[in-house]
């Protein structure tokens, strides 16, 4: 059963104009796994169950920083093959939501890594049920910014490509932490 909107948070949304996004975007994943194989498991942009995201960053070391952040809360960090995917979108209609606009709507610190997710899910619903193509918000693991997509609302075929696959060098990453 979907749950019923907030009017004065769709107001908000509604009220605001989305970008178009022509650049680049990084994205970590298992070596096994296809980089633009969404996720409808939720997360903090968006509720379980209820549509595709892609979440990415604008940044390499953005992406880097928030899968490190989940294998490091593992009794033992993973050994598995990762890899950093850069890939080429190409968007219309994106909202970017800054630090104030997300205190505006609830969420009190946007950058803490337990946040209400209720809220950032409600916002990332919000705006995909008024048609934008994805969200770009503050990381909370590094300074930059994310993008997650709404993949129902991209064509994959012609907005979305992946460029690279690399490696990463778990002891390098962190090496260069400490420089």
């Amino acid at each position: 059963m979907r749950k019923v909107l907030d009017p004065e948070l769709l107001d908000f949304i509604d009220a605001l104009v989305g970008e178009s996004y022509n650049d680049i975007a990084w994205r970590v994943t298992w070596a096994n796994r296809d980089p633009i194989a969404g996720n409808s498991g939720g997360g903090r942009w968006s509720p379980d169950g209820s549509f595709e995201a892609l979440y990415m960053s604008l940044e390499q070391n953005g992406a880097i920083a928030e899968v490190y952040h989940h294998l490091s809360r593992a009794p033992v960090f993973s050994s598995s093959h990762v890899l950093i995917n850069q890939l080429k979108l190409s968007l219309n209609n994106v909202l970017r939501l800054d630090m104030e606009q997300l205190r505006l709507l609830g969420i009190e610190d946007p950058l803490a890594s337990r946040i209400d997710y209720d809220r950032s899910q409600s916002i990332g619903e919000t705006a995909h049920m008024l048609d934008y193509e994805g969200l770009i918000v503050p990381s909370a693991r590094w300074e930059c910014m994310n993008l997650v997509l709404f993949l129902d609302r991209i064509d994959l075929n012609t907005q979305l490509a992946v460029i690279t696959a690399t490696d990463i060098n778990w002891p390098a990453w962190r090496e260069q932490l400490d420089d």
